[in-house]
């Protein structure tokens, strides 16, 4: 039994649909919990026969009802194992696991050296929490090594805390010229512009306004590049970003595409993919996705994120909108050019979405023995 806070569009999200289906193809009985209904995804797992069922949470303080309705369930369907994925999961898992301590706790933690002073004082009081009580869990599986030395630096129990890097689903997510054409006609960028895109919520994390800053760099040396914004975030923090666009002035070199279900599409259009991130990320699953695309990738240096493009793609320092500029116009010129297949062959290789079921399978298996 999984447990999440919604199934909207995310990497977090998006991993646990796919183990879901991967461990349930693999004949295992699997369901999913979410604190809030009506995401996107849901649909997914309900199409796969894959039961969704929602604590129909009411807001951030419903927090005794929602987990005495988990713990109603959890004795209901009798799981072997509850699988939580974040910090406010991971804590409203601990009631269950206390009343029945034969269920297996299995925490997922998927962040890296956050900085809190960007977030309100329940997301910093919820870590803190999470910190104190990880001991609680059974076990604990972060998606990166960065993310796990972060949580072991926090005070979580290093004998209980592992690494599994997130999976891509390398049928899915491939080499599609036809459909990267139909999305450049789309958002009009002609055959001769270059086309670099930024996938990922509006969030501070993601550091926007560096990517946006390197941006204008680029257009001032360069006619020939266009840039494109896929993900959505809170209106306030969004408007902010247009506005920061508008007085760089990308003007019509810059599209906000919101968020998109034809990821393999987007990806495609794309001649480089760029992560700005200046904190919080294991392994930034987008990355990973358009690697599969064969697209060459330009990454700050957080979490996982070198680890993962590896000599496929350009590593540059968080924070630096020249550097960032720098990476991306060298992945336009040099050897890193679109279709190149070294980006692909990493991912195959090591970050498959077949690995990460087989070896999720395995280490829960080796929990229950």
């Amino acid at each position: 039994m999984f447990l999440i806070r919604s199934l909207g569009q995310g990497g977090a999200e998006r991993q646990l649909v796919n183990l879901a289906h991967g461990l349930r193809r693999l004949g295992h009985d699997v369901a999913v919990v979410t604190f809030y209904p009506g995401e996107w995804l849901e649909t997914e797992l309900s199409d796969a026969g894959i039961p969704v069922w929602t604590l129909g949470k009411r807001g951030r303080w419903d927090i005794v009802r929602s987990a005495l309705k988990l713990f109603r369930l959890v004795q209901k369907e009798r799981p072997a194992i509850l699988h939580s994925y974040l910090s406010t999961a991971n804590l409203l898992a601990l009631l269950p696991k206390a009343c029945c301590p034969s269920l297996k706790l299995v925490w997922g933690v998927r962040a890296s050296n956050v900085d809190f002073d960007c977030y309100d004082w329940f997301t910093k009081l919820s870590f803190q929490c999470e910190c104190l009580l990880s001991k609680v869990a059974d076990l604990i599986i972060a998606n990166s090594h960065t993310g796990r030395e972060y949580h072991l630096e926090r005070g979580f129990p290093g004998n209980k805390i592992i690494v599994i890097h997130n999976g891509v689903d390398i049928d899915r997510f491939k080499r599609d010229e036809e459909a990267g054409k139909r999305v450049r006609w789309e958002w009009g960028i002609e055959e001769q512009e270059r086309l670099i895109g930024h996938v990922g919520r509006l969030d501070p994390m993601k550091d926007h306004p560096t990517f946006l800053k390197a941006a204008a760099l680029l257009a001032q040396e360069r006619k020939d590049v266009r840039f494109v914004c896929v993900g959505e975030g809170p209106s306030d923090y969004r408007e902010e970003l247009y506005s920061l666009a508008d007085k760089l002035g990308l003007g019509g070199r810059l599209i906000w595409a919101g968020s998109r279900r034809d990821m393999p599409d987007v990806y495609n259009a794309l001649d480089v993919a760029a992560s700005s991130s200046r904190w919080g990320e294991g392994i930034p699953n987008v990355i990973a996705e358009a690697m599969a695309c064969s697209v060459p990738c330009v990454v700050t240096d957080v979490g996982d994120s070198a680890f993962l493009v590896a000599e496929s793609g350009v590593v540059v320092k968080a924070g630096d909108p020249t550097l960032l500029a720098q990476g991306i116009n060298m992945a336009l010129t040099g050897k890193l050019r679109k279709g190149y297949n070294l980006p692909r062959e990493r991912v195959v290789n090591n970050f498959s979405l077949a690995n990460c079921v087989n070896l999720s399978q395995r280490t829960f298996g080796t929990l229950l023995s």
